[in-house]
């Protein structure tokens, strides 16, 4: 008996050679017997908070709430992201309880298996109240998920509730969290609960505050204001550097907003008027059918996003691609048959020019409204285009990003075409003295035609890309002529990178008028500014140098 006693031991302390007797090691079997016997108990108490929902009663599901969340299994999140999604569903009859993921299929609540929905299911109600004490729950069960972006989001909503309860589950997920992203959220909702709570020492909360203006946005400056109202007067000092920290954090980033706002404005602007730098600098011609050319490559890209959507539905995050060289030849073709047909016998008659080409803008808009009709057409935006990203706090969105840096693609090719050419030489040439190069064997008809159709051609270009920010209507190119014409002689009659700096520089001096005065009233003030530079600078910001320029 002793031997067997021995041995008995001996394989103990193989087992577990920590424990240092056979008493601790009884204490362990009977410590793991206790948590395997609690386990339906826990079955129990889940299943009884379940119950809860079956009444429809908001004092009842409160509790059913408070139920699930202090179980902590997980069956419970998908039933309470259910609940406030109004997926929950209960029959209380036949006391089944069982929620619909987002896919539309049934799982039964209490063992998380597929099931049938009962007969008769009512919804379970939620009051705004419910809603934070379930969003809340939620955050606080899914602090510990494996999926870091739930883990954030859990985070996130524990700030916004900043349950007291939800504290240890954050000291735990601290613990263990390695990724920094979540680890600061998680340490952002610990400041918030720890802020509000009037029990916690005055100095963890004034380190909470630290943690709380380290970085800048309106969620975390509300919540320094709404705990200044009720704070007591050895927070408040903190609270007050807090709230300035931000403050100006806010508005440095607000002065930086309002630059890219002003930045992408002046790309739209230089698209819309580059087109017209090339035709005005090297013919001297007003053609105020200008913007049409640009609602003519808007029209395209519909009529190309229309083909694609009827015969080729893959391909509409291509469409824009498709559409550039379609819009550049199609209004580029237009621009040559209406310098050959019309503005070649109108040169040096700048008047007649302007009457002419201000004709045949009325006549496309009205053959556009003609064929498409006078309502907006859709243009989808393709997948790269669409939605935004944050950088240091600022909001930029793709589509603005894309035409900001296509606008920079345009102005690049236009200088590698005008430096690198036959064609830009010429034109260059016919620029500076039309005569002299007339007498050099330059066929400044041709030139003229070609540069016709190139500023025509950039301006359609550009309709492909103000058809992903503006309304593609036959009224498109109106909103952009007199902008355009202001860009080319601020800028200097035909110098490109005068163009460039114009159409930057009154692009954001718009967006930093705009708060103070408004949009109307800011244009005003910027063609008042214009009217007076070009009192004392009619030639522009870069003038251009040749013989018969300087006449």
């Amino acid at each position: 008996m002793n031997h067997r006693h021995t041995t008995l031991r001996d394989r103990a302390r193989a087992i577990a050679p920590g424990l240092a007797s056979p008493a601790l090691l009884a204490l362990a079997i009977l410590f793991l017997l206790t948590c395997f016997a609690s386990l339906p108990a826990r079955a129990q108490d889940y299943n009884a908070a379940l119950d809860k929902f079956l009444s429809d009663s908001f004092p009842d599901t409160e509790a059913g709430i408070a139920g699930v969340q202090a179980v902590g299994d997980p069956r419970g999140v998908p039933v309470i992201e259910a609940l406030l999604d109004r997926r929950l569903l209960v029959n209380q009859a036949a006391k089944a309880i069982v929620y619909r993921d987002r896919a539309g299929a049934t799982f039964d609540a209490r063992t998380g298996e597929p099931a049938a929905a009962p007969d008769s299911p009512t919804t379970v109600r939620l009051n705004n109240r419910l809603r934070g004490i379930a969003q809340a729950a939620l955050g606080a069960m899914t602090l510990l998920s494996p999926d870091p972006t739930r883990r954030r989001q859990a985070a996130e909503a524990v700030f916004r509730s900043r349950d007291a309860s939800a504290l240890p589950a954050i000291d735990q997920a601290l613990a263990r969290e390695t990724l920094p992203s979540v680890r600061d959220a998680l340490r952002l909702a610990r400041a918030a609960i720890v802020l509000t709570d009037d029990a916690t020492p005055m100095a963890d909360r004034i380190a909470a505050v630290d943690v709380v203006s380290a970085s800048a946005d309106r969620d975390r400056i509300g919540l320094l204001r709404q705990v200044m109202n009720r704070a007591p007067a050895e927070l408040k000092p903190a609270l007050e550097a807090g709230i300035a920290k931000i403050e100006n954090v806010l508005k440095m980033r607000e002065i930086a907003q309002t630059f890219w706002f002003g930045l992408s404005l002046g790309s739209v602007l230089l698209l819309a008027a580059i087109g017209l730098a090339i035709t005005f600098g090297v013919m001297g011609v007003i053609n105020m059918a200008h913007g049409e050319m640009v609602m003519i490559g808007a029209y395209v890209t519909f009529m190309v996003q229309e083909t694609i959507r009827n015969s080729a539905p893959e391909l509409f995050d291509y469409s824009l691609l498709i559409s550039l060289p379609l819009a550049f030849f199609v209004a580029g073709a237009i621009g040559v048959a209406i310098e050959r047909g019309i503005i070649r016998f109108l040169y040096g008659r700048p008047l007649e020019t302007l009457l002419a080409t201000f004709g045949v803008s009325l006549f496309l808009q009205q053959g556009v409204r003609t064929i498409f009709g006078p309502t907006n057409r859709e243009v989808g935006a393709p997948g790269f285009m669409s939605g935004y990203f944050e950088f240091f706090g600022l909001q930029i969105t793709y589509g603005r990003l894309w035409i900001v840096v296509f606008a920079i693609f345009v102005f690049a090719m236009l200088l590698l075409v005008l430096k690198g050419t036959s064609l830009g030489l010429h034109m260059r040439a016919v620029t500076q003295n039309r005569r002299m190069a007339a007498s050099m064997g330059i066929r400044t008809g041709f030139v003229d035609a070609m540069t016709f159709g190139l500023g025509s051609g950039i301006a359609g270009i550009a309709g492909v890309a103000l058809s992903q920010i503006d309304n593609v209507s036959p009224n498109l190119g109106q909103g952009y002529i007199i902008d355009s014409f202001m860009v080319v002689v601020f800028g200097g009659v035909g110098n490109l990178w005068g163009t460039l700096v114009a159409a930057l520089s009154l692009g954001v001096a718009n967006k930093l008028l705009e708060p103070f005065a408004g949009a109307v009233l800011g244009k005003i003030l910027i063609l008042v500014l214009l009217i007076l530079f070009i009192q004392k600078r009619p030639r522009g910001l870069f003038a251009l140098k040749g013989r018969a320029v300087e006449q």
